[in-house]
């Protein structure tokens, strides 16, 4: 059993495992209904629970889904529900808990906490997002351009608009690991964590940073974004009028390779990091993007616990 805390605790070999399994098990669903569990049901009897700390949509229902298509349960709570509103330590949490569940999902504002619970945790520990990454997000997202373009990521050109955050540091680190180029264009200012970049440079990945949107999407197989302002971020005006040049609009995917898709990891605030033509056009895969939440979940569930 291990925890997923980055895409690095699984490491390029795991990391294909886990895609290989999301694909093969959403291929096995074959027109189940969403609630039925799968064929061999691998986590029968296996209870995950999930903290949140921020609101959720695509991540609760992902891991909920996700454990129940596994043949196992789901136990879903608020960070109020739990004795951590009242000065319990993050660590005693963690230890309580080990002793009820299988696995623990942790959406947290503070990296920090998150990695103070893993240490404090006898269960595997999963990273559903925290202001310093979003792992989960990232194997769905490689599994969606995958699935839509019909090859391995290895080799392909990402291109990401707007703030350097979380999502962009998983995509960075996930190019490190599977071997493919990424092209971010930020304002000066917002460019994503530098440590990131250096450990994808060192596996050999080609990431640039720019300041152009343009030179940032051209010829690009992959067109990414994300909301400017993420939850509980300050000075949101001010960011937003640093991001306006750098909204993905038709001339942006324009620019872009012909058969470029385009991906954003929800909730979009439309007029703002995207255009509604692109969201909801023919090349904008956000959609089936939030759809194989499940599928990248259940996957990223087995390797924790040791099923892959």
């Amino acid at each position: 059993m291990a925890n997923f805390l980055s895409l690095s605790d699984a490491g390029p070999a795991s990391l294909r495992a886990i895609l290989d399994a999301a694909h093969a098990r959403k291929a096995a669903r074959d027109g189940r209904p969403k609630g039925a569990a799968d064929a061999d049901a691998p986590l029968a009897g296996h209870v995950l629970a999930s903290i949140f700390e921020k609101p959720s949509t695509r991540t609760r229902l992902s891991f909920e889904i996700a454990m129940r298509q596994l043949g196992g349960s789901a136990i879903t709570l608020a960070a109020g529900d739990l004795q951590l509103g009242r000065g319990e330590t993050v660590e005693d949490t963690a230890r309580v808990m080990s002793g009820f569940v299988d696995a623990v999902m942790v959406r947290a504002r503070d990296h920090g906490d998150l990695v103070a619970f893993a240490r404090a945790a006898d269960v595997p520990v999963i990273n559903g997002l925290t202001d310093r990454s979003h792992p989960c997000q990232a194997v769905a997202d490689l599994m969606t351009v995958e699935e839509r373009l019909g090859r391995p990521v290895a080799g392909t050109r990402w291109a990401w608009l707007g703030d350097g955050n979380n999502v962009a540091h998983s995509l960075i680190e996930a190019a490190g690991l599977m071997g493919f180029g990424m092209r971010l264009g930020v304002p000066r200012g917002h460019e994503p964590d530098a440590g990131f970049v250096a450990a994808a440079r060192a596996r050999g990945a080609n990431v640039e940073i720019v300041h152009e949107p343009f030179a940032a999407a051209e010829g690009a197989d992959v067109v990414v974004t994300d909301t400017w302002v993420s939850m509980g971020q300050e000075g949101g005006a001010a960011k937003i009028e640093a991001m306006r040049p750098f909204q993905v609009g038709p001339m942006i995917m324009a620019s872009a390779a012909p058969h470029a898709l385009f991906l954003h990891c929800l909730p979009a605030h439309r007029g703002e990091e995207v255009t509604d033509s692109v969201l909801d056009g023919p090349q904008s895969a956000a959609w089936l993007e939030a759809e194989n939440r499940v599928h990248a979940q259940k996957a990223v569930l087995l390797w924790a616990l040791g099923r892959l």
